[in-house]
């Protein structure tokens, strides 16, 4: 690893041997995102108290810092980062330290080398994320409307490892806490079964299953979420079993890249997270790295996505066949039609019809992640015409084609 110097550390240290043990620390100190600390969400007790050892270690009290440290294992005695921080601040009272996760040849005998290297990479994704938290003027661009029911929406960040929750207020994102996660072994976008990837995209929990029905790897419990997505199966997605879910109880948590595909959560976090999911409706958004936007960019996209929604829904209801087809893309895929074939059946259909009407509720809208001009839409629809009364929950794809959004797919939920 790099000096602290090469990195201008301005750190006062008493000796060599403190200022190495802060190498790792120096270098989550560099600058990131333009995201400040946020004063409506504070960190879990074990984040602050973590942070909390980093701070005397900063100040150069060792002794203090060794003091945290040791009350943070006697409320967490499995993590095992706190472990390896305290070790690192004893060794640093007998010899050098070269850098953060100091073992000797004596403890790497039963203690592999990737071990360190993965508690070295959990620390620096939580102390980077209590030092880079959201501000209230910044919101992912993927929430754009959540429907009345949605009480809360879950984000990830892959790249940062970590978990935001928002609340739902007057359809509008509010950030209230943020976890830290662990994720597929291989990383993100997962394609096929067994690839341990953790997906992209978005998503809704579909169920919620006791620790009771679970064994032990499972921690506290689990959460399924609904991948693949209609989405995923048009791009020839596969595979299942994506769950949020906890740790074994000899495991307080687990590297950021260390489960097949699923979203793992430190039991107390899993608990935490759990009073905010309802199973069928809420959204988990996973995105390889989060992307922030403005409150007002969010509500000019919205406003517009809005707009386009109205007007499918007057075109369809007007009888104009050819107004309400133009709504849709030339891509367009639904239940095995293409643009075509919809259009012909379309045509049929309304050529019966001598008056209908069209009601929309329940809107939500959620941009799809790595997919900048895609926004799925889901609302109840209330149809009634001369043949036929229904209501029914349906989802749409948008998507801007020549400057204009249009319908890419759409089917019952």
């Amino acid at each position: 690893m790099v000096d602290p110097a090469g990195k201008g550390c301005k750190l006062r240290c008493a000796g060599q041997s403190l200022c190495r043990a802060l190498l790792f620390l120096t270098a989550i100190s560099l600058p990131l995102p333009a995201l400040s600390a946020s004063a409506d969400a504070a960190p879990s007790p074990l984040e602050k108290g973590l942070s909390r050892v980093f701070e005397a270690i900063e100040q150069n009290r060792t002794e203090l810092a060794l003091q945290r440290v040791d009350a943070l294992l006697a409320a967490n005695p499995n993590f095992r980062l706190a472990h390896l921080i305290r070790g690192d601040l004893l060794l640093a009272r007998l010899q050098p330290l070269h850098t953060f996760g100091n073992v000797n040849v004596t403890v790497m005998k039963t203690v592999p080398p990737e071990r360190v290297e993965d508690l070295r990479a959990e620390a620096l994704a939580r102390l980077r994320a209590q030092r880079d938290r959201p501000t209230p003027a910044k919101t992912p661009q993927y929430l754009l409307q959540l429907r009345p029911e949605q009480t809360h929406a879950l984000v990830v960040d892959s790249k940062r490892s970590r978990l935001y929750v928002f609340e739902n207020v007057k359809g509008r994102p509010h950030f209230v806490a943020d976890y830290y996660v662990s994720l597929g072994k291989q990383g993100v976008e997962k394609t096929r079964e067994g690839d341990q990837k953790t997906p992209v995209g978005v998503y809704r929990v579909t169920a919620n299953l006791p620790r009771q029905k679970l064994s032990d790897f499972y921690g506290a419990g689990a959460f399924p979420i609904s991948y693949p997505s209609p989405w995923d199966r048009r791009l020839g997605r596969n595979g299942s079993g994506i769950w949020l879910h906890g740790t074994p109880s000899n495991t307080y948590s687990r590297p950021p890249r260390a489960s097949d595909g699923c979203i793992v959560l430190a039991n107390e976090d899993l608990q935490s997270v759990s009073q905010y999911l309802q199973v069928g409706v809420t959204p988990v958004i996973i995105a390889e790295e989060i992307e922030w936007k403005s409150a007002a960019e969010i509500e000019s996209e919205r406003e517009s996505l809005a707009a386009a929604l109205e007007s499918w829904r007057k075109d369809w209801q007007s009888g104009d066949t050819d107004r309400y087809l133009a709504h849709y893309a030339r891509t367009f895929k639904s239940a095995g039609q293409d643009y075509a074939a919809w259009a012909s059946h379309k045509r049929m259909v309304n050529a019966r019809k001598a008056w209908l009407k069209v009601g929309l509720s329940g809107v939500s809208m959620f941009r799809q992640p790595q997919q900048r001009d895609l926004v799925e839409i889901v609302f109840e629809q209330s149809y009634k015409s001369n043949t036929l009364s229904n209501t029914m929950r349906k989802r749409q794809y948008w998507i801007k084609e020549d400057g204009r959004w249009r319908i890419l797919y759409e089917s019952a939920t």
